[in-house]
């Protein structure tokens, strides 16, 4: 059961209410069914019902127990690949669309938390986009002028951010961006899409989708779902075996959260355009969080919210030396944050053109739909699929489908896609390495390390009690050999971010099942790179 992805804990773990509702234990039916109950699957059903559909959610963990709970939560029209890119890849008709449906899902979240009265601590707020000095005014004043292109009509180009003492320097102002706490957001989702009539079930793993007519879902538990269609809403869809994960790449970004005094640092998003990138905002301190408050809100003290250092999911085993880099960015332009009190990592899948696929999945039927590629605006691009895929069921035209279309051949960024997919075909080289240590005897407690034995790889973890556990290296999906996440105590795949806990059981896929026992021998199947698009 997918409970947690990972050993670090979010502030909105710590915060929100987590929702558990029971397990499938009979078959049962519905006009849609919404694998994935984070930001995309929720918002999907919840339009759904408005619209009169009956839908049963599904998901193998919790409300909002994947990467919706480790987001920063950011709601934003500045897209995070820029509009320069956006245009470039898919013409100012597109960059228009782009910004139209990224600001249409910050005004649908703000209607859906009024209207179903819910307390997410949602509120409107400026954007600032700076640059590094040493990269000089030009970028930023492509970007303003791609924006305005984009019809972007009230971002300015102003002098500096109002951060202090730290002077950014000439920077963009988006104005009427937004922020909320996800996890309350989707725990009143949760008891509206219930008053509607909507039915949820959790600790349920759909394994199958057949698209029928009528579609049908069967579940680890071998219970059948039969519906008209079918929402695949898991971050990354595992009912798409190759094509979808040659057009999109995993990455895990670090976050830290400070303690700041209480109106020392502006409330406003904040973004830079370095490599990799960093973003910032404030969140309210819960007093039960903050020394010395008794209830309700902290009065002293809020928490300053860092994310950044990037890398590909499985290709690197330095966090600490990225949170030790992230700390130090931090105060170097935030001198007044104080204790670190938190800190977590959650993975983005980067599609090769900047935009979330979402749509009808290739290569199946029409009634088989999907929301996958994040693009680090996970929770604007998760509101664009419930309101697209809302129109696409109800059979309505929707300005915003062939942009997002998860079909679509963007060939402006083919230069992207093949670096992606080089990077891939690479990560099968290490069927022909040794292991992370010559003998298991290496490995200390709480650790796991990459055992080769004769033709095969292990995955060998040693837990606190000093109990050895062993499975197959090899991840089910595509027969890539995983890593060790040492921040979080996972087994990472470097090809296409599958990742298991530390005993080999699915935390995400794209895989579907878990790592398997260990076998005597097991061979690399074929390099999954294809030629499609």
């Amino acid at each position: 059961m997918n409970t947690k992805l990972g050993q670090t804990t979010s502030v909105w773990m710590q915060t929100g209410e987590i929702v558990v509702d029971t397990a499938l234990t009979a078959d049962v039916e519905a006009d849609v069914c919404v694998i994935g109950a984070g930001i995309s699957g929720m918002t999907t059903a919840y339009l759904l019902l408005k619209e009169g559909k009956s839908v049963v959610i599904l998901d193998d963990g919790p409300v909002g127990g994947g990467q919706t709970e480790r987001t920063t939560a950011h709601l934003s029209n500045a897209i995070d690949d820029r509009y320069t890119e956006i245009e470039s890849w898919h013409g100012q008709d597109g960059a228009k669309l782009a910004a139209e449906s990224h600001t249409a899902a910050i005004d649908t979240i703000e209607a859906i938390a009024a209207r179903e009265g819910i307390d997410c601590d949602f509120e409107r707020l400026d954007g600032f986009l700076f640059s590094p000095a040493e990269t000089g005014p030009e970028l930023l004043e492509n970007e303003f002028q791609a924006a305005r292109r984009a019809g972007v009509a009230n971002v300015e180009l102003v002098q500096s951010s109002p951060i202090f003492p730290f002077d950014t320097g000439v920077c963009l102002r988006f104005p009427r961006q937004g922020q909320f706490h996800p996890r309350k957001y989707l725990a009143g989702l949760t008891k509206s899409i219930r008053r509607m009539g909507g039915t949820i079930f959790t600790e349920t793993r759909a394994e199958k989708i057949e698209c029928g007519p009528p579609a049908r879902v069967t579940t680890h538990g071998e219970f059948t779902i039969t519906a008209t269609d079918v929402v695949v809403a898991t971050n990354t869809p595992f009912n798409d075996f190759v094509t979808m994960h040659t057009k999109q790449a995993p990455y895990m970004s670090y976050v830290l959260g400070f303690r700041v005094p209480r109106g020392t640092v502006p409330r406003a998003l904040f973004w830079d355009t370095e490599d990799p990138y960093h973003y910032v905002r404030l969140q309210y301190l819960p007093a039960d969080v903050a020394a010395g408050e008794p209830s309700g809100e902290s009065l002293t003290e809020e928490l300053l919210i860092v994310g950044g250092e990037d890398h590909k999911t499985g290709q690197a085993s330095d966090a600490e030396e990225r949170y030790a880099r992230l700390e130090a960015w931090t105060r170097e332009r935030f001198p007044m944050a104080g204790a670190r009190c938190c800190q977590w990592s959650g993975q983005v899948l980067e599609t090769m053109d900047g935009l979330a696929y979402i749509g009808r999945n290739p290569l199946d039927g029409p009634n088989i739909f999907i929301a996958t590629g994040d693009s680090g605006q996970g929770m604007t691009h998760g509101t664009i699929a419930g309101i697209l895929l809302t129109d696409l069921i109800m059979e309505r035209e929707n300005p915003w489908a062939s942009l997002y279309d998860p079909a679509r051949k963007t060939l402006a960024a083919a230069e992207r896609f093949v670096k992606e997919n080089v990077n891939v075909a690479l990560q099968y080289g290490a069927w022909v390495t040794g292991g992370d240590v010559s003998s298991i005897e290496e490995i200390v407690s709480g650790t796991g390390a990459v055992v080769r034995r004769g033709l095969t790889k292990v995955a060998a973890y040693r837990d606190e009690a000093g109990t050895l556990h062993e499975c197959s290296a090899v991840c089910p999906h595509l027969g890539c050999v995983v890593e060790w996440n040492a921040n979080e105590s996972t087994w990472d795949c470097p090809c296409h971010g599958s990742r298991f806990d530390m005993q080999g059981a699915l935390l995400c896929g794209p895989a579907n099942c878990d790592l398997a026992a260990v076998n005597p021998v097991v061979l690399p199947m074929e390099s999954p790179l294809l030629a499609d698009v």
